[in-house]
C-alpha cells in the first residue's frame, strides 16, 4: 500500500467509541490520478469516538491498541466515506416524473416553473426535502448541497434527519414565494445562515440561479458577502449550448468570461453542469481554482450536453458529482450517477482507458467535499475527520466474484447493497433501514402531494 495505516504511539485513547471492521476499506486519501490498485485496504477497521475517526488500522491490531472496544464486524463489506451529492434541488422530489421527455426550455417554462409558482410553500419544501433526504441516505449519501427556495425549511428537514448538508441560499431577481427580489433573497438567506451557522452538520453557500436570472449588481453583492463569510457560490452555468450562444451574441464572451470580469471566479466558485467549455474557459477554471459540479444523468435526460470530464481531470480542475434534482434526473442515486459519469466520459472521449473508476469515486467523495469547502472535515476516512462512513454489503450475486473492490463498487454495485451509513458517528441507516425518518409517513405525504399536483395538470 502507498499509505500507512499503522497508528502512532500517540493513538487517542478510546473509552466510549466503536470500531467498524470490513474486508475492504477505500479511504479516499489518495489523489484522483493515483494508481487505483493501491487505493484500498484489506481486513482493516475504522475506529470512531463520538463524531470523529480516531484511527484506521489493520484488524489484527484492534484489541492490542483498543482493548475491549466494541467492534461491528461486517465481513464481506466495503467501507468508504459517505457520498457527497454536490448539487441537488431536494424539494423537487415532489415533482419527480412531471413532463418527462421534454426539452429543457419546455420542461422549465411550460411545466416546472408554473407548477412551482402554484405549489411551492413551506410545507412543499419541508416535506419534499424529507423525501429526498430519505432517498439519499438509503443510497449512501451522507452530505448534499441544496439549491432551492425556503432554505429555512431545508435546514429544518436536515436537522431532523441528521444528514450533513450545505444549504444553498437561492437568489433570483423575480418575485417568488420566498422573496420579492434578489436583495430580499439575500437578506432572508442571511437570517437563515445566522440561525443555523452553529449547527456542526449544516454549512451554507450562496446559490444565484444562473447568469441570466440575476443582475450584475446582485452578483457583486454576493461576491462581497462570499468573501466576508467564506461561503461558496454555487451557480448553474454553461448548462446548454443555447445559453452560451445567446450570451456570446449579446456580450461577445462566454458566461464564464463574464463572471471572471465581475470577479466571481475563485476557489469559492462552483460551476454546475458546464456541458460546453472552450479551451479558454478551461484555462479560466484552472487559473482561478474553480470547481466543476458534473450532473451527467440530468444533462443526458434533458439533452443538455456533455461535460468534458477527461479534459478537466487532465487540467487537474477539481471535479465534483451531483444528481441535480429528482425532477430532472428522476433519481438521487449517487451510485448510479457514479457509473453514468465514468461511462459517459469514456464514450465522449472515445477512450476506454480514460477517467478511471477511482477518479469518479474521488469526485463523488473528496471532490464534492473540496467544492463545498468541507475537505478538512469530510470526504475521506482518516484520523481527525468526521465519522461519515458508508458500508456496502458486497456479498451479492452482482458483485461476485470480487477481484477489485473499486471496480466492483463503480461498475456493479447498486443502492440495495447499502448496509449502514453513519454521519458524525450516528447511524442514520442501519441494516438497510432509516433510523431517524419514517418511510411510510414519507410515502403517505408524497401521495398526498401527488393527488394535489396532478389535479392541476
Amino acid at each position: 500500500m502507498d499509505f500507512n495505516i499503522v497508528p502512532t504511539s500517540q493513538s487517542i485513547p478510546v473509552t466510549k467509541g466503536f470500531a467498524i471492521a470490513a474486508d475492504w476499506i477505500i479511504p479516499m486519501q489518495q489523489a484522483p490520478h493515483s494508481n487505483q490498485a493501491n487505493n484500498y485496504l484489506e481486513k482493516s477497521a475504522v475506529v470512531v469516538e463520538n463524531d470523529l475517526i480516531v484511527d484506521v488500522i489493520e484488524q489484527t491490531q484492534l484489541q492490542t491498541l483498543y482493548p475491549g472496544i466494541s467492534v461491528n464486524q461486517l465481513g464481506a463489506s466495503l467501507l468508504l466515506p459517505g457520498f457527497v451529492n454536490a448539487h441537488c434541488h431536494a424539494a423537487m422530489s415532489l415533482l419527480r416524473g412531471v413532463a418527462d421527455d421534454s426539452s429543457l426550455n419546455d420542461w422549465l417554462n411550460q411545466h416546472i416553473w408554473p407548477l412551482e409558482s402554484q405549489w411551492v410553500d413551506n410545507d412543499f419544501v419541508y416535506e419534499g426535502s424529507q423525501l429526498a433526504i430519505a432517498e439519499m441516505l438509503l443510497g449512501g449519501t451522507s452530505c448534499f448541497q441544496d439549491s432551492y427556495l425556503m432554505p429555512d425549511q431545508v435546514a429544518k428537514a436536515c436537522q431532523q434527519s441528521g444528514i450533513r448538508s450545505n444549504i444553498g441560499l437561492m437568489v433570483v431577481e423575480s418575485s417568488n414565494q420566498w422573496a420579492q427580489n434578489a436583495d430580499e433573497c439575500i437578506d432572508k438567506g442571511l437570517k437563515v445562515f445566522d440561525q443555523y451557522k452553529h449547527n456542526s452538520r449544516l454549512s451554507f453557500s450562496f446559490a444565484p440561479h444562473s447568469i441570466s436570472k440575476i443582475s450584475s449588481e446582485a452578483l457583486q453583492r454576493l461576491l462581497t458577502l462570499s468573501n466576508e463569510l467564506s461561503l461558496p457560490i454555487v451557480m448553474h452555468l454553461h448548462e446548454t449550448a443555447q445559453e452560451i450562444t445567446q450570451h456570446q451574441h449579446q456580450y461577445q464572451r462566454s458566461p464564464l468570461e463574464s463572471l471572471q470580469q465581475l470577479g466571481l471566479l475563485s476557489p469559492l466558485f462552483n460551476a454546475v453542469h458546464m456541458t460546453q467549455i472552450s479551451q479558454k474557459d478551461q484555462q479560466l477554471l484552472k487559473q482561478f481554482g474553480c470547481h466543476v459540479v458534473h450532473c451527467p444523468q440530468s444533462n443526458m435526460k434533458l439533452g443538455s450536453g456533455i461535460c468534458p470530464v477527461t479534459e478537466l481531470l487532465q487540467q487537474e480542475i477539481n471535479l465534483a458529482l451531483g444528481t441535480d434534482g429528482a425532477a430532472s434526473n428522476n433519481s438521487l442515486d449517487m451510485l448510479s450517477e457514479i457509473k453514468a459519469a465514468t461511462l459517459l466520459a469514456k464514450l465522449a472521449s472515445g477512450q476506454s482507458n480514460q477517467v478511471s473508476a477511482y477518479q469518479i469515486l474521488y469526485a463523488a467523495t473528496m471532490g464534492g467535499a473540496k467544492a463545498l469547502g468541507l475537505d478538512n472535515t469530510i470526504g475521506s476516512l482518516e484520523k481527525g475527520k468526521q465519522a461519515d462512513i458508508l458500508a456496502l454489503d458486497m456479498n451479492h450475486i452482482e458483485t461476485m466474484p470480487l477481484y477489485d473492490p473499486i471496480s466492483q463498487l463503480v461498475y456493479s454495485a447498486s443502492r440495495k447493497q447499502v448496509q449502514h451509513l453513519w454521519v458524525a458517528g450516528q447511524a442514520l441507516v442501519k441494516d438497510g433501514q432509516l433510523t431517524q425518518l419514517n418511510n411510510q409517513q414519507l410515502i403517505a405525504q408524497a401521495k398526498q402531494w401527488q393527488q394535489k399536483i396532478k389535479g392541476s395538470f
